[in-house]
């Protein structure tokens, strides 16, 4: 007999392991070339870009570990998704409001800081397949399969 590991519940440090290292490499890469591309409003705006990913990325992660411990861990709950998705909707608004904000800062290059955030959000679609295919979750809850009886047995003429 084998004892099988015990699921793995979702933790904010563990859900943003992969991306910090990620958006730290990003964030260096983006202030290297934003610097060599257009000076120091160039680093900022690569350093700014990662960061509003690491601040959005923890955003989720934060409102999943909420949800979950405002639900009891039932993920079906209405409460859950309300959680989720309002604070998806916070984010929208957050970087509409930051991004209409920040167009006009004389210490930000656009097309530096355009750039990274695209390559941030091409970045967070990456880790969210990987963690969609590496989700273990039933197809069906409590289900009995059927038992086979002595009247169906193969041979017997119908």
């Amino acid at each position: 007999m084998s004892a099988q590991a015990a699921p793995r519940s979702f933790t904010v440090l563990s859900s943003l392991k992969w991306p910090a290292i990620v958006i730290g490499i990003l964030a260096v890469g983006g202030a290297v070339v934003g610097y060599l591309v257009a000076g120091v409003p160039g680093l900022v705006s690569g350093l700014l870009g990662a960061a509003m990913w690491l601040v959005f990325l923890a955003l989720t992660a934060i409102s999943i570990q909420v949800a979950i411990r405002a639900t009891k861990d039932d993920p079906g709950s209405p409460v859950f998704f309300a959680i989720v998705l309002g604070s998806w909707l916070l984010k929208l608004v957050l970087f509409v409001v930051l991004s209409l904000w920040l167009r006009s800062q004389p210490w930000l290059d656009p097309a530096v800081f355009f750039v990274t955030v695209i390559i941030a959000v091409v970045g967070s679609l990456v880790f969210d397949v990987i963690a969609f295919q590496r989700a273990r979750v039933p197809y069906v809850g409590d289900v009995e399969l059927p038992q086979s009886t002595d009247d169906d047995a193969p041979g017997e003429g119908r």
